[in-house]
């Protein structure tokens, strides 16, 4: 891996392409230049065939040098550093940035790129990818680029295997406060990836880890415990406290928890942690009664019936009739003579 700062001093870990893919691309792009450079010769050979010798021998420059020189440079120009074969071998020229090259930058690689490559058949070329630190020809190191992989193969992701049952909840009492992130991650590579490691090397990486692991925490490794089985105890103690403190921190701020009950917010109306469970009835606005004349001289039908308190009766609402709200305008009677006199609202 190669480490590059870009201008906003970001670190960037490229893997630039060796020696064996690079010569692969270029020996095919120069298969696909001087086909197109015969074709070519062979068209302007037969359409010239009537111009004299020094006409000819200058469009055969010309051509050599649109083609087997142009050519590339334009093709890594419009594709950004992917010409046919590098885009066939998963390869990239990039700045030393890690930007994309631009004319200026294909211009000077293409340039020197006739000299060592073109000229001296790749020799050049060759020595200076070996003698090189990144791989880099002189026509990268004068451009200012780094040809890198774009196809790099993904690693199987680790699987970190988990402790013994006879473990569990062993490690529940242990401070880990004092454990640096640092040394959790690469307990937790280590556990990850121990099955490619070899197994001496492997077992003094576990002894190692456990030895600092139990001075951070002041809890030795157990006698009879594996240093390997001590690390994935403690590391599976850390991830339970994690989750509940993650519990209880979604509790207290009422914010729905990933394998925690049901969320307030998101149950339905009626059922089991909702707030509302039925919504209230909408009530009719206060108004204030209008007196009939005709329920007035109406008797009551218990003596004591508007005497009677709360506590007497209860209320049943089911038999109440519903509120009624009075009509618009100032009531009439239908009795009394017209005068033609409208009271006051």
């Amino acid at each position: 891996m190669s480490e590059l700062v870009t201008g906003e001093a970001v670190a960037l870990e490229l893997r630039p392409a060796k020696l064996p893919s690079r010569a692969l691309a270029v020996l095919l792009d120069l298969v696909v230049a001087v086909a197109a450079y015969l074709i070519v010769t062979m068209v302007l050979v037969m359409s010239t065939a009537s111009l004299d010798q020094a006409a000819q021998i200058a469009l055969s420059i010309a051509t050599f040098l649109l083609v087997l020189v142009g050519g590339p440079i334009a093709v890594e120009t419009l594709s950004h550093g992917r010409s046919l074969g590098k885009a066939a071998f998963g390869l990239r020229v990039v700045r030393d940035d890690g930007g994309p090259i631009r004319f200026r930058h294909a211009l000077v690689r293409g340039a020197i790129g006739t000299v060592e490559i073109l000229m001296t058949f790749g020799v050049v070329a060759c020595i200076a990818s070996l003698v090189s630190e990144r791989g880099r020809r002189l026509g990268d190191v004068f451009a200012g680029t780094l040809v890198v992989r774009e196809r790099v193969p993904v690693a199987r992701a680790g699987y970190m295997p988990p402790p013994p049952p006879w473990l569990a909840g062993r490690f529940s009492g242990t401070d880990l406060s004092a454990v640096p992130d640092g040394l959790w991650l690469a307990v937790r590579q280590y556990l990850t990836r121990m099955q490619q490691l070899d197994p001496q090397v492997g077992g003094a990486m576990a002894e190692r880890l456990a030895a600092d692991l139990a001075g951070r925490t002041g809890t030795p490794v157990p006698e009879g415990v594996p240093p390997t089985a001590y690390l994935a105890a403690v590391v599976q103690e850390r991830q339970a406290r994690e989750v509940r403190r993650a519990f209880r921190n979604g509790m207290a701020s009422g914010a729905p928890v990933a394998g925690g009950p049901q969320s307030v917010a998101g149950a339905a109306p009626g059922s089991y942690g909702s707030v509302n469970v039925r919504p209230p009835a909408p009530s009719a606005p206060h108004s204030p009664a209008v007196p009939d004349p005709h329920s007035a001289a109406a008797p009551p039908a218990h003596p004591l019936a508007g005497a009677a308190g709360p506590e007497s009766r209860p209320p049943d609402h089911s038999e109440e009739p519903p509120p009624t709200l009075p009509p618009e305008g100032p009531s009439v009677d239908p009795h009394r003579p017209a005068t033609g006199f409208v009271p006051p609202a």
